[in-house]
């Protein structure tokens, strides 16, 4: 794999859990592939006078290891395979020492920028794609996840059929948008962090304090997510985001998230996520109480998908 970004962890990019906030995760990602991109023959394809670009269709993510302000961060990518149009590409943060943060296996389109037409990929292009080749290493391959081809069924008649939760609702800002005018990828995610805590509540379920031990301090986590980009909103576009539970077991919940336009009814984009409790001062994963496991089986949305 090649370098294709490198910089640190700013303290404001930091969240509640004192580690790097998933947007920003996914935002350095963006600039992976923009950075990927250049290496394959197309350094100009995210400049605003770019005939081609690369729009990102789907993203699967792996945290293998927290983040924290002042750390740096290298990220390196390569092409796992390349269809008639699209790519699947591997991006890998890695601490200084060498070891994993985070992984991303992202699916792209080679499209127009204008009106994301997809088009045959050049064969300069090809060429470069193999020497770039690379093979999904066992900590970026999914995990709690299935990767398998989706129908998507996220719509806003459809989060109101279910009931599924409002976590959050308003319009695309001028601010969030890239040199296109499309609202950038990182986006989804950081307004789904904003207002996940209308789902899950302020506190996370962790185990019972020892008597004469003070409450342990339990926050959240992702350890996995599955981002399907199906629309790409524009300044004063209108969002709204549904949520619910889909599984829970001993140590995690499995949820989704859906971002809709209430106006249209269509979706931007759906993702699934892998949740866990953790200990704020341990810094570890800890086991959800029987009595919160029960608490969230009563909130599953049977059939909930992406």
């Amino acid at each position: 794999m090649i370098e294709v970004w490198g910089g640190g962890v700013n303290t404001w990019e930091c969240d509640e859990m004192g580690h790097l906030n998933v947007r920003f995760w996914v935002a350095k990602s963006f600039e992976g592939v923009a950075g990927l991109a250049a290496q394959l023959g197309m350094p100009r394809a995210f400049t605003a006078g770019a005939e081609s670009t690369l729009v990102v269709r789907e993203q699967h993510i792996r945290f293998l290891r927290e983040a924290r302000a002042g750390a740096g961060l290298i990220m390196t990518g390569g092409v796992v395979e390349m269809g008639e149009t699209d790519a699947r590409l591997l991006l890998v943060i890695r601490h200084l020492s060498g070891e994993p943060a985070a992984s991303f296996q992202v699916v792209v389109s080679h499209v127009t920028s204008t009106d994301l037409r997809p088009f045959p990929w050049p064969a300069r292009i090809r060429e470069a794609a193999d020497a770039l080749k690379v093979e999904i290493p066992a900590f970026a391959a999914a995990r709690g996840l299935d990767l398998s081809p989706v129908v998507p069924m996220a719509s806003h008649a459809k989060a109101l059929e279910l009931d599924l939760t409002r976590i959050g609702m308003g319009v695309i800002q001028p601010a969030e948008c890239d040199v296109f005018g499309r609202m950038r990828g990182e986006m989804f995610i950081g307004r789904v962090s904003d207002g996940v805590n209308r789902l899950f509540g302020e506190t996370r379920p962790g185990p019972e304090p020892v008597a004469g031990e003070a409450p342990r301090n339990i926050g959240g986590a992702v350890l996995e997510y599955r981002v399907l980009h199906l629309d790409w909103p524009r300044a004063g576009d209108s969002i709204e985001l549904r949520s619910g539970f889909a599984g829970v077991d001993a140590r995690t919940r499995r949820v989704m998230h859906w971002m809709v336009d209430p106006v249209s009814g269509r979706p931007w984009c759906s993702a699934e996520a892998v949740v866990i409790s953790f200990d704020l001062d341990a810094r570890k994963v800890v086991d959800i109480p029987p009595a919160a496991q029960e608490a969230y089986r009563a909130q599953l949305t049977p059939g909930l998908g992406l």
